[in-house]
């Protein structure tokens, strides 16, 4: 047995229900890795399931991603070996630990070029920017791309790819110190939705057009402007509702909104298949090496201090990933 320190929720409710146990770890069973964590990455899906947005069996641990270092393999485990960096995002939930057993089959090897605080950090939020940009919708030179969010985690990610792809992306965000981080994070433009009129100013700043793709992780307060800033034929990908789910739609309003099309991805069932995880890890690695990804770190968290962590999340204090260390 080896001793672990994890985070356990009994209770939904505020952060403070999250508590940190320590328990005894068994070995690795039969395909199995044991890995020593070494940076967690922190998502706004962890916060929604702390909070009982998602039936989850209680107790239960929490958090989706993290990278480390091999410690142990169990039985028929051939995927990785003893001292190899690796990092997941889809192995069950429980990430925040310093050391757990996943499954082999759902860790990718780190190349050398690619930390395990950069790995922590974009595995899950660079895995949703790589599907949305090249599967949901397949980003061209020239396209026109609307980014909800675009100073957050995965709206820096999402609009750095976008531009490296050759599309012309326009950020929002809620203030003007988000806006001014959504264009160093490559946005052509930024536009601040917490004001009146902001889709008149985007209709402004693009000369009347409308874009090809809108990416809308806001939800509630953006979703029917959204509809407004997308071209006839065009796809809205809504993906997140970090202001709450929308509410009372009706599917008619797509086709008066010009024909729209209308897609709620995951990005689990994109990365479901350990071979297609890996490569698009592998594409997501690649855009980190290549400097189309870069590596924003806003705050950094011990692990005795998650709900601190939590809290600003919540409450929007934080600009690019949270990275917590054991």
């Amino acid at each position: 047995m080896t001793k672990a320190r994890a985070v356990t929720v009994a209770a939904f409710g505020a952060a403070d229900v999250m508590k940190i146990v320590e328990i005894d770890l068994a070995a690795p069973a039969a395909g199995e890795a044991q890995i020593r964590q070494t940076a967690i990455g922190v998502n706004y899906l962890d916060i929604s399931q702390r909070a009982g947005a998602m039936a989850l069996p209680l107790p239960t641990g929490i958090g989706h991603e993290a990278a480390g270092v091999v410690e142990a393999i169990g039985e028929g485990v051939t995927d990785v070996k003893v001292g190899d960096r690796v990092a997941y995002m889809n192995a069950g939930i429980g990430a925040y630990a310093d050391r757990r057993n996943v499954a082999a089959a759902k860790l990718v090897k780190l190349p050398d070029s690619v930390s395990d605080e950069a790995a922590a950090t974009l595995i899950f939020k660079g895995m949703t920017a790589q599907y949305l940009v090249k599967k949901t919708y397949a980003i061209q030179p020239g396209d026109l791309v609307l980014v909800h969010s675009a100073a957050g985690g995965v709206g820096q990610i999402l609009s750095s790819w976008a531009k490296a792809l050759g599309a012309t992306v326009v950020g929002t965000a809620s203030t003007a110190e988000k806006c001014a981080i959504a264009l160093k994070a490559g946005c052509d433009f930024a536009i601040d939705y917490s004001k009146e009129g902001w889709v008149e100013e985007f209709m402004k700043i693009t000369g009347g057009k409308k874009a090809r793709v809108t990416y809308d992780a806001v939800g509630k307060d953006t979703f029917y402007q959204s509809l407004d800033c997308t071209a006839p034929f065009g796809m809205v990908v809504l993906y997140g509702a970090a202001s709450g789910p929308v509410t009372d739609f009706k599917p008619e309003l797509l086709n008066a909104k010009g024909c729209l099309f209308l897609t709620r991805p995951s990005v689990f069932p994109h990365n479901a298949d350990p071979a297609t995880f890996r490569a698009n890890a592998a594409d997501l690695f690649d855009a980190i090496i290549t400097g189309k990804v870069k590596v924003d770190i806003g705050a950094r968290f011990k692990l005795d201090d998650i709900a601190k962590a939590h809290d600003s999340i919540k409450g929007r204090a934080t600009t690019g990933a949270v990275l917590i260390t054991p």
